[in-house]
């Protein structure tokens, strides 16, 4: 069989037991890491990945509590060096000088950052900072980030960098590309966050962007509309507003709002005005000769690919984005995540913005919809504030549109929305509200269909 590049030039034939293993090995253990769906003692599904990422959130929250206190820290001091002074040895290493020296807006988030964590870890400062419903909270989210952080970094090369992505790509490229405008390896990025978590995919994507896999608009397109949250978060939001004897028919709903959400989204702006760029030089392309079979494509794709694999290289670009992650992606989840979260429990401004949605339910004849209307735009903020905030007292079918909604929406700031903006993809903080808008707005009348049939 004659080995071809991503590119579709003809190079040398053959490919070694070496390579074949390599692939069938490496990837084998990067989806059993990602998509291997296990169950744990509760009867949740889980993955491996979880369950690793768990038992280091555990561990790390029991031996280094002190951790991310010192992680803000640096970050801070970072984000002051970088306006007052730019030390040299620091300067030449670009990456580093990059994560550290940031902007006068991303400086002052360090900054609001460090004081909520210095308030929550040394039980100081404004009780209502503090507090465990908002800045607690927050600061509890981001020491999971760090397991996630370690865990992904590491694992996720086995995954994207062994030939799986290819394989995959080439092979559903017929279906997906279509229908979603965007690559067919976009699916691993899709199974990632069904099994795993929405933020696992969001992160999957950025690192597939920055290595010229996806373009600038493909990689918003997945981010916004792929990162589907995982199966044990449904069950909790579900839980949370005791609608689990629906869960069937409300994943059901919101997998296949999902799937049509991502359909429009893409063909509609903003998405669909973001250019065809690439990060670099393009390294995709997935268009099958005429003269060769599908399979045979993928599965020459796939070698190329696990054969150019360094795990020496890939371990330091681990390293790399592990340290990325904790001193970039955690201030911000600190920061807005504290602040949005006030805005939220401490004032009565949401009751104002959210009026026009009450009159949007109203149309559909949604039971409490001014009461409800507010968790139909916190999930902006987190996906699970509209689960905390509606009464427990509200008909089941407007508890059900609630929970259907706030998993359908998925862009939400105190994860996956900081991620997005950090990544480079063009999308702002503005674009990123109408984008949830947008599905919002779609996605009502589709959940007060299926609510009916409760």
């Amino acid at each position: 069989m004659e080995r071809t590049t991503e590119f579709g030039a003809e190079i040398s034939k053959g490919y070694s037991w070496k390579t074949k293993l390599k692939f069938l090995l490496c990837s084998g253990f990067g989806c059993f890491m990602f998509l291997f769906p296990l169950n744990n003692s509760d009867s949740d599904f889980n993955t491996v990945l979880s369950v690793l990422t768990e038992m280091l959130d555990k561990a790390v929250q029991v031996n280094l509590p002190w951790l991310l206190t010192v992680i803000v820290v640096v970050s801070a001091l970072g984000a002051l060096m970088g306006l007052f002074w730019r030390p040299a040895a620091i300067r030449k290493i670009d990456w580093l000088a990059d994560l550290l020296f940031v902007s006068r807006p991303y400086a002052v988030t360090r900054l609001v950052a460090l004081f909520v964590t210095l308030c929550v870890a040394l039980g100081a400062g404004p009780e209502i900072v503090r507090s465990d419903d908002v800045g607690g909270s927050m600061v509890s989210l981001s020491q999971t980030l760090i397991a996630i952080a370690v865990t992904l970094s590491f694992v996720l090369p086995f995954l994207t960098d062994c030939g799986i992505m290819e394989f995959t790509g080439i092979l559903l490229k017929p279906l997906i590309r279509p229908l979603f405008r965007v690559p067919g390896r976009a699916s691993v990025d899709l199974i990632a966050s069904w099994l795993a978590s929405s933020n696992t995919a969001v992160l999957i994507t950025g690192n597939q962007y920055q290595s010229g896999f996806y373009s600038k608009r493909e990689a918003a397109s997945i981010m916004t509309n792929f990162s589907l949250v995982s199966i044990p978060f449904c069950m909790v939001v579900a839980e949370t507003l005791h609608v689990t004897q629906h869960f069937l028919l409300l994943y059901a709903s919101v997998t296949a709002i999902g799937l049509l959400l991502a359909a429009i989204g893409v063909r509609i702006r903003p998405l669909s005005a973001i250019p065809d760029s690439y990060c670099g030089e393009k390294k995709i392309n997935e268009e099958v000769p005429p003269d060769v079979s599908l399979w045979r494509w993928a599965w020459a794709a796939a070698l190329n690919r696990a054969e150019r694999f360094n795990l020496r290289v890939a371990l330091d670009a681990a390293v790399k984005m592990t340290i990325g992650i904790i001193l970039d992606l955690i201030p911000i989840v600190i920061a807005w995540g504290t602040i949005g979260t006030l805005l939220v429990n401490e004032t009565a401004i949401m009751q104002w913005i959210s009026y026009p949605m009450g009159l949007y339910l109203s149309l559909f004849g949604v039971e409490g919809a001014f009461q409800i209307a507010p968790a139909t735009l916190v999930g902006f903020i987190d996906m699970f504030i509209p689960a905390l905030i509606t009464s427990q007292d509200l008909p089941a079918a407007t508890r059900f549109l609630v929970a259907g909604l706030s998993l359908v929406q998925i862009i939400y700031l105190t994860e996956v929305g900081s991620i997005i903006v950090k990544s480079g993809v063009g999308l702002d903080f503005k674009r990123l509200f109408i984008i949830f808008l947008e599905r919002t707005i779609i996605a009502i009348p589709l959940l007060v269909l299926v609510s009916h049939l409760l």
